[in-house]
């Protein structure tokens, strides 16, 4: 049996973008865009050309996608005005995109008292403001604003709206539980209404969580005729946010009942990378991952000692409802040191270390590990920190140079022209082949000015950190006080296009980002294969 094609349409950028606290930068939306398409969504929902710099600018230099649509969003045309001469909706229509998504009033109390003008006039504007878009051959998207109260309220007026859309070219009409209250029978039962007006391959479902029933009102949609499902990457949005797709999509990739008779452009190979591009988000937004979120939470797979523990290392199926893997995720067994050793075999394995189980070597960075993450170490987004540590206990990371010191000035004051200025000074003393360096960096603030102290004369070793950058910085705060436990996150790139994660644990901000700097620096020596130190080779 052919399986019928699901679309999926990723908002994270825009409406994503409305959660409190949220705020992307142009590189932010430029790194979640390319994430979005290596998962394979099918539309990514850029924001609002026009409606700010950020948006603007995020179009003007859009990022290439290999499989995604890039869509813009904006308002039907004003009353009054011309599709052609309203200053809100060219910048929307003319962006380089491959889709336009225009919302549009659909609830008759909104037309009256939000518009000030006749219903027939509402259906109008949106009719004129669709055709628009069309003609300048681009596929059009209409977003139906509180459709399902406004069809609770007036059935015929809300289907007149949507059908004016459809008829007017829109290739999906979007029907919008905008203020998130309707709950999943309703949902059913009202698209399954809408499906006999317009076909079900040009119905979407668009819906808010504010009774946490997003997720179970998209499928609820999905089994009624919808075809396309909108969402946000971890459920992001105003209020309580939007259906998350990280739940949708192995749902019905995965889940009897769906994965039979629907297809995504999410393939099997494709949702592996779920999970990454869900923690790559937290990431982005320096925040710590939900540990217990379905599919992709650290804890979602994670077992305690015990009988579940032996029950799921015979059987898995018995208390893991998909393979950990199969979205990215992995089996986590708690409170077990057998199971950690096996943790641990996996890991090293995964980098490139074949050791002796037996090699007591093990126990100890198992205990170290513990520890380690005891005092606040996270290791899940700091792969490159965990290789070194386990390099390190198996004495497999070479001597490359000795941090003998290091002294970092930050002063606040008025340079030549008045203006008041901090700036911050670092002095590094390292030892390379015996020989001892010292160096110092300025800085716009304390790990900038290491960082630069560190480059300005490695040695040997500076020809191999050339390339090297530090891609973002991120802090927590692990404990309250005066006397807080701080937890560094460093990203680092460099130009064959790889990035590294490390982390550094202090009491002191600044040394534990000078522990997380000199293990990105490190990374980078071992992985560039730099040669060992003199005194390592003696």
């Amino acid at each position: 049996m052919k399986r019928e094609r699901i679309y999926l349409f990723d908002t994270t950028l825009r409406d994503g973008a409305q959660t409190e606290g949220v705020d992307f930068s142009v590189e932010d939306k430029r790194a979640i865009s390319q994430a979005l398409d290596k998962l394979g969504v099918d539309y990514i929902e850029g924001g609002w050309p026009g409606a700010n710099p950020g948006d603007t600018a995020f179009f003007d230099d859009a990022p290439k996608l290999e499989t995604a649509k890039l869509t813009s969003f904006g308002m039907t045309k004003r009353p009054g005005r011309s599709a052609d001469n309203d200053p809100g909706l060219v910048p929307v229509m003319n962006a380089q995109v491959d889709a336009v998504c225009l919302v549009g009033k659909t609830w008759d109390f909104h037309v009256d008292v939000a518009l000030n003008i006749a219903n027939d006039e509402n259906i109008g504007l949106i009719s004129d403001s669709i055709t628009a878009v069309v003609q300048r051959k681009r596929e059009a998207l209409f977003d139906a604003e509180h459709f399902f109260d406004g069809y609770k309220a007036n059935p015929d007026f809300a289907l007149a709206c949507v059908k004016a859309a459809y008829d007017a070219g829109a290739r999906w009409v979007v029907l919008c539980d905008t203020n998130g209250g309707t709950l999943p029978e309703e949902i059913e039962a009202i698209v399954g209404d809408v499906a006999e007006v317009i076909p079900g391959d040009h119905l979407a479902i668009h819906c808010h969580n504010d009774t946490d029933n997003a997720v179970a009102n998209s499928l609820a949609a999905v089994r009624a005729g919808v075809r396309m499902v909108q969402g946000t990457l971890n459920g992001l949005g105003e209020r309580c946010g939007n259906a998350n797709l990280v739940s949708i999509i192995p749902t019905l990739v995965l889940k009897p009942g769906y994965a039979g008779k629907f297809e995504t452009g999410v393939t099997a190979e494709r949702l592996h990378h779920l999970t990454a591009a869900s923690r790559m988000l937290d990431e982005q937004l320096n925040r710590a991952p939900d540990r217990h979120a379905p599919y992709v939470g650290a804890a979602a797979f994670a077992h305690k000692g015990g009988l579940h523990a032996s029950a799921v290392e015979k059987d898995p199926r018995s208390y893991e409802h998909v393979p950990p893997e199969s979205v990215g995720n992995k089996r986590n067994i708690l409170v077990s040191d057998q199971a950690g050793r096996s943790n641990i075999l996996a890991r090293l394995r995964e980098i490139g270390l074949v050791v002796d189980p037996k090699n007591p070597k093990i126990n100890r960075l198992v205990d170290e590990v513990k520890e380690k993450e005891f005092q606040g170490y996270s290791y899940d987004g700091a792969e490159a920190s965990f290789e070194m540590m386990a390099r390190r206990a198996l004495g497999a990371v070479p001597n490359y140079f000795d941090v003998e010191s290091f002294r970092v000035i930050v002063e606040r004051r008025h340079n030549a022209v008045g203006e008041l200025i901090t700036v911050s000074e670092a002095t590094v003393k390292v030892v390379v082949d015996g020989e001892r360096l010292m160096s110092v960096g300025e800085g716009n603030g304390p790990v900038n000015a290491l960082d630069n102290a560190l480059r300005k004369d490695l040695g040997k070793y500076s020809s191999y950190i050339d390339d090297l950058r530090l891609v973002d910085f991120k802090v927590r705060i692990l404990t309250q006080g005066t006397a807080a436990v701080t937890r560094v996150m460093i990203e680092s790139a460099d130009s064959k296009g790889n990035r590294w994660f490390t982390v550094g644990v202090s009491p002191n901000i600044v040394d534990a980002s000078f522990d997380a700097l000199l293990d990105s620096i490190t990374y980078k020596l071992l992985k560039d294969d730099a040669p060992a130190g003199l005194a390592a080779a003696e």
